[in-house]
């Protein structure tokens, strides 16, 4: 899978967390993974969303982003697909990403959904996924692997193409991507819409004109795009509390 991730790095410290997370591990075919765990207050079963990280690793972006969603009550596991490895810089980050053979995140991402649907605070019938960047693209990937996920929101992620795998989607997807992104034109963008209408699969994708890659991220001094980045999030917002708690 391609990777288009030209983010900038993340400078800038976390925010202080609502809550401690728990770092948990489970098994991987004959590998153990793991990640953070975020957990919202109550008893549950809550929904449940993965969050997979852009080509940077678990930092602290990503951690705040989770932290987030547990706030709105999901138990929120953000997998760490580099096995505790976290980039410094462009050139390692790229590294890290050329490095992680995509069978291996997609079976992580599959293991964390099977640790998440065993846990008695989850109601395993509502468990989602978010990505972005790299992790928007395992994010889609995710979607076609695991059957029983429910809603997947792709940010900026490179989309699949083949009708077979598009078929398998059986999550109700969002996506929110930059017009002026170059790793991932307009043009993949609706072309990957059209295909899943032609499905009848639940699709929702929106593109930024002005934006570029990576818009959301507020470290990304060059390609921040607040207003666009505010509305990103409350149509993620608003999706997972249709697609997963049922609102609205």
């Amino acid at each position: 899978m391609k990777r288009f991730c030209f983010c900038v790095l993340l400078l800038c410290s976390l925010p202080l967390m609502a809550a401690t997370p728990e770092r948990v591990t489970f098994p991987s075919g004959s590998e153990t993974a793991s990640g953070l765990l975020y957990l919202p207050s109550g008893a549950g079963p809550h929904p449940a969303i993965i969050v997979i990280h852009e080509w940077w690793g678990l930092n602290d972006w990503i951690k705040e982003q989770a932290n987030e969603l547990a706030g709105e009550g999901y138990v929120a596991l953000a997998v760490d697909l580099y096995r505790g490895q976290v980039a410094s810089d462009p050139e390692m980050a790229h590294e890290l990403s050329r490095g992680l053979p995509q069978d291996r995140g997609i079976r992580d991402l599959v293991a964390a959904f099977d640790f998440l649907a065993k846990r008695k605070d989850v109601d395993p019938q509502r468990i989602g996924a978010v990505g972005w960047c790299m992790g928007g693209g395992y994010a889609a990937q995710f979607a076609v692997a695991e059957p029983n996920l429910r809603a997947v929101a792709i940010n900026y992620g490179p989309l699949p193409t083949e009708k077979a795998a598009l078929a398998r989607i059986h999550a109700m997807v969002l996506g929110n991507f930059g017009g002026q992104d170059r790793g991932i034109p307009p043009s993949s963008v609706e072309a990957f819409v059209a295909a899943m209408k032609d499905l009848h699969k639940e699709v929702d994708a929106k593109i930024y004109p002005d934006a570029g890659h990576a818009f959301e991220n507020p470290n990304n001094s060059q390609g921040y795009k607040p207003e666009d980045a505010k509305d990103a999030q409350e149509r993620m917002k608003r999706f997972f509390a249709r697609t997963l708690k049922g609102n609205g």
